[in-house]
């Protein structure tokens, strides 16, 4: 009997207590929140641009070499009597074929910071562009204007730049600076009045330099539309993609060529003319950049 009574005692006091907890308010389970990756620019990037290139500051300067002494054409008075031009302005602008690139960024604090790099790339410029010039009639030394011809080229524009910039999150402002190489074409005709070539001088080598410039460049958001062109990207494993703007300043420094006489016509003697190539290019393309966020 007093066995019974102790189990009814505590079948209901274990009910008593399942009613006391039904009445107690439930523990709401706190959200869990996932980080958002926060950007950087570090990593390995390459990518692709075009170009745009010209240049308001070139000339193309001429001597003569030669003062008529010992029965050599006095070339040097050629040049002061304007036969020769003793100077012209050397132009040159056109929208260049694709370029490309490859570089690294080191960002010191993720999301806004400084951004520090180095970057290769080339350029294929092919801006080109003749000038002729004719010289005046001279009684007593010819009958009709003497024709001159000058040409003169960049194939390419190669850089190896460092980089200095300041990241905004995914957006980025740079300097950059460095060396400058590229293949240079000239060349300097000399005609008489009957248009037979009377002295030609050529001159096609890589020439070097320095380049300067900034730009801007931007992260397209994982979310954005436009990631749907980063399905390349995407197989080669980029962790973003890149758009990018910048201007540069070349200069490859000046070369002489020498403007030797043919012997297609009785004139001797040589000039020298002197080419100098620099210029502006702009340049807009994008990047994958190849690293974590």
């Amino acid at each position: 009997m007093f066995a019974k009574s102790l189990l009814a005692g505590a079948v209901s006091f274990a009910l008593a207590g399942v009613a006391v907890a039904a009445d107690l308010p439930r523990r709401a389970v706190p959200p869990v929140f996932t980080a958002v990756p926060v950007f950087t620019w570090t990593g390995i990037y390459a990518g692709t641009h075009s170009s745009y290139a010209f240049s308001d500051s070139q000339r193309i300067t001429t001597v003569g070499n030669n003062n008529g002494t010992g029965g050599i054409t006095n070339t040097a008075l050629n040049v002061a009597q304007l036969r020769r031009p003793p100077s012209l302005r050397s132009e040159q602008d056109g929208i260049g074929n694709v370029g490309g690139g490859i570089g690294y960024n080191y960002q010191f604090t993720p999301g806004s910071g400084f951004v520090v790099g180095v970057e290769t790339d080339v350029t294929w410029t092919a801006i080109a562009k003749k000038y002729a010039y004719f010289g005046p009639v001279i009684p007593g030394v010819n009958t009709v204007p003497d024709p001159s011809a000058f040409r003169q080229r960049l194939d390419y524009l190669g850089t190896v730049q460092g980089r200095l910039g300041y990241a905004f999150d995914r957006f980025l402002v740079y300097g950059t600076g460095g060396f400058a190489y590229g293949n240079v074409n000239y060349g300097a005709y000399f005609a008489n009045g009957a248009n037979v070539t009377a002295y030609a001088g050529r001159y096609n080598q890589i020439e070097t330099g320095y380049v300067y410039g900034g730009g801007v460049e931007y992260a397209i958001p994982t979310d954005s539309f436009l990631n749907r062109f980063n399905f390349i990207g995407s197989f080669l494993g980029a962790s973003a993609i890149t758009l990018k703007a910048e201007y540069l300043r070349y200069d490859l420094g000046s070369r002489n060529v020498t403007v030797a006489a043919t012997g297609l016509t009785a004139a001797t003697g040589s000039y020298t003319t002197r080419f100098n190539t620099e210029g502006s290019i702009v340049r807009a393309g994008f990047n994958y950049k190849f690293g974590g966020l």
